[in-house]
């Protein structure tokens, strides 16, 4: 069995928790470092803050590594547009402005966490190259304007469950379908889900090039096709 290093962090934090008999309440949103970090690139070894609880689901370093390995062929992210939706703490933002995106939009509709991951994206110094937008992120696809504001990159991190329905009338379908219609050709979505999931080759003009597994979890590249 692999036991990640995230789990690791969880049993510790939870036997120092009963130790000192805080409450959970009390102990929900305090903030630690927790060894999430960005990889590579002009922000190299930053360790992320997190939220000390399961209401973000981090990704592995070495997850991480191997997603942006793939995304380096299809010449991404360096300077380009990229939007990260269900961003939590900004892991996958903040790597691809380390590794020169030119802009990230955030969006993230859980206020404790969206207060870290503005901490995230001042202490890594990319405040003038982000913006934060609290929102459910299945709702802001439908208000791009065509073009979706030139977002060249997509990365859809929903949870699991939000998953495990692929139709088109899903939360997860029309997030892509709505994508389809609003980005650029040749714009690429990089969705994240649980290893058993598997997208639907297409969603209207998005079309899968390439999926991965890693550990228990899996990633679908979608292209934007030309009408």
């Amino acid at each position: 069995m692999w036991i990640t290093t995230w789990e690791i962090q969880v049993y510790f934090e939870s036997a120092a928790l009963n130790r000192d008999k805080i409450s959970r309440s009390k102990a929900a949103f305090a903030v630690y470092y927790y060894p999430m970090r960005i990889i590579a690139g002009s922000k190299k070894g930053m360790k992320l803050l997190s939220p000390k609880t399961d209401v973000s689901r981090p990704i592995t370093d070495r997850v991480k590594e191997s997603l942006f390995d793939v995304l380096y062929k299809y010449d991404l992210p360096a300077g380009k547009c990229v939007a990260d939706l269900f961003s939590g703490v900004g892991s996958l933002g903040l790597e691809a402005l380390s590794r020169g995106a030119e802009f990230v939009t955030f969006v993230e509709k859980a206020l404790e966490v969206a207060k870290i991951l503005e901490r995230n994206i001042e202490k890594a110094g990319f405040v003038n190259q982000s913006k934060v937008i609290m929102t459910n992120a299945f709702k802001f696809a439908s208000g791009l304007t065509e073009g979706g504001q030139n977002c060249d990159l997509v990365f859809v991190d929903p949870p699991y469950a939000a998953t495990r329905d692929v139709t088109e009338r899903s939360q997860l379908g029309m997030l892509l379908n709505t994508l389809a219609e609003k980005l650029n050709p040749n714009s690429f979505v990089v969705v994240r889900t649980d290893k058993q999931t598997e997208l639907f080759q297409r969603y209207g003009r998005l079309k899968v090039i390439e999926r991965r597994r890693w550990g228990s979890m899996a990633v679908t590249i979608l292209k934007q096709e030309k009408r």
